[in-house]
C-alpha cells in the first residue's frame, strides 16, 4: 500500500490551494452560436470523412482533406447551393429529414447528430436568453449520495458539483460542492496545477470534458454562466483553446481511469455516469474491482477521510462537515 502518512501530511495536501485565480475575462465569447459556428462544425466533420469511406473514387492528390462539399450535397440528396447556403449558415430552415440525411452523409456519432440539430435549430429560431436552473438536491438524494462506500459525486451539464461524498471528496481532492469557489469540474481540470498528475490519462479525460461542454452549449445556446466558463477556459488555458476549436461532441464518461492519488498511489476505477430525473444532472460513481489494490486503497482513503472529519469536529465542535455545505 506504500509508506504511511501522517495525519498532517494528509490534511496538507487536503488543503492544497495551488487553483490560480481565475482569468474572467471582461466579456464572454461572442453571442453562440453563430453562423460561423454552424460552419466550423460542418467543415471540421467534413475533414474527417475520407471520400473511399462512402465509396466515392478519386483519383490524384486532393487539395484538401476529407470530402468536398459537392459530395455530402451528393450523399445527402440536396443540391450543392443548398448545402453550401447551409453550411455559410445562411438562415434556412432544413426539415429534420434533410438534417438527418446530412447528418448520415458526415457519419455523425448520435450525439453529434442531436448537436447539429440543436446548432441549427437556434440559429433559426433565436431563442431568448437563458441559463440552465436546477432545483435544489432533496435530502433523499444527498442521503443516498453519502451512503456510498465509493467515489461519487452529482454534476451537472456546466460542469458544476453539486454534491460529493466524503471519499469522493478525498479521491478528487479539491474539487468541492456547491456553492464553493472549487465547484466546477473544467476548470479543476484544466487550471489547477496538480490535477495533470492526478490524471495518468491527462489529456483523454480534458479533451472528453471539452466535448461534453460543447454537447451542452448545442442544448443551452444562450447560457451566460456557460458563455463566461468557455470563454475562462479558453483565455487560461492554451489546450482547452486549441480543442474547442475542433467542435468535437462528447457525452458522459464512462469507462476506466487511471488515476494517482499522493496519498494511496496509483488507482483503477471504473466510472459510471447515471443520469438524474432532471435530465441535466448525473450522478459520476468510482468503482474499483472488488479485491483488488485500488479496492483496498479506497477503502484506506475513506477511513484518512473519516479520521480527518472526525479530527476537525472535535477541533470545531460547532461547526460540522456536511455534503451540504
Amino acid at each position: 500500500m506504500g509508506p504511511a502518512h501522517r495525519p498532517d501530511q494528509w490534511r496538507s495536501i487536503l488543503g492544497r490551494t495551488d487553483l490560480p485565480a481565475a482569468a474572467h475575462p471582461a466579456s464572454t465569447v461572442g453571442a453562440w452560436p453563430t453562423n460561423g459556428e454552424l460552419g466550423e462544425f460542418l467543415r471540421t466533420r467534413r475533414a474527417r470523412v475520407q471520400s473511399a469511406d462512402v465509396g466515392i473514387q478519386t483519383g490524384g492528390q486532393r487539395r484538401v482533406p476529407g470530402l468536398r462539399r459537392e459530395e455530402v450535397a451528393m450523399l445527402a440528396g440536396v443540391s450543392l447551393d443548398y448545402y453550401a447556403r447551409l453550411e455559410q449558415g445562411r438562415h434556412l430552415q432544413p426539415s429534420d429529414q434533410v438534417l438527418d440525411a446530412i447528418a448520415r452523409a458526415l457519419r455523425l456519432a448520435e450525439v453529434e447528430r442531436l448537436y447539429f440539430h440543436n446548432l441549427v435549430r437556434s440559429i433559426v429560431a433565436a431563442p431568448e436568453p437563458g441559463d440552465l436552473r436546477l432545483a435544489p438536491l432533496d435530502a433523499g438524494m444527498r442521503l443516498m449520495l453519502d451512503s456510498l462506500e465509493i467515489p461519487a459525486m452529482i454534476i451537472d451539464s456546466r460542469g458544476d458539483v453539486h454534491a460529493t461524498n466524503r471519499v469522493g471528496r478525498a479521491l478528487l481532492v479539491g474539487l468541492e460542492p456547491m456553492p464553493s469557489a472549487a465547484a466546477n469540474h473544467p476548470p479543476w481540470l484544466f487550471l489547477r496545477p496538480s490535477t495533470r498528475d492526478r490524471f495518468t490519462d491527462w489529456e483523454m479525460n480534458a479533451r472528453i470534458s471539452v466535448g461534453v461542454l460543447r454537447e451542452a452549449a448545442g442544448r443551452y445556446p444562450r447560457d451566460k454562466q456557460l458563455h463566461a466558463l468557455i470563454g475562462e477556459l479558453s483565455v487560461a488555458s492554451p489546450e482547452f483553446r486549441s480543442w474547442w476549436a475542433e467542435h468535437e461532441v462528447d457525452a458522459r464518461c464512462r469507462g476506466p481511469k487511471r488515476l494517482h492519488h499522493p496519498v494511496v498511489g496509483e488507482l483503477t476505477m471504473q466510472v459510471e455516469a447515471l443520469r438524474l430525473q432532471d435530465g441535466e444532472r448525473w450522478i459520476y460513481a468510482y468503482a474499483p474491482e472488488p479485491g483488488s489494490r485500488s479496492a483496498a486503497a479506497i477503502r484506506l482513503l475513506a477511513t484518512c477521510a473519516a479520521t480527518q472529519d472526525a479530527e476537525e469536529a472535535s477541533d470545531h465542535p460547532r461547526v460540522t462537515r456536511s455534503v451540504q455545505h
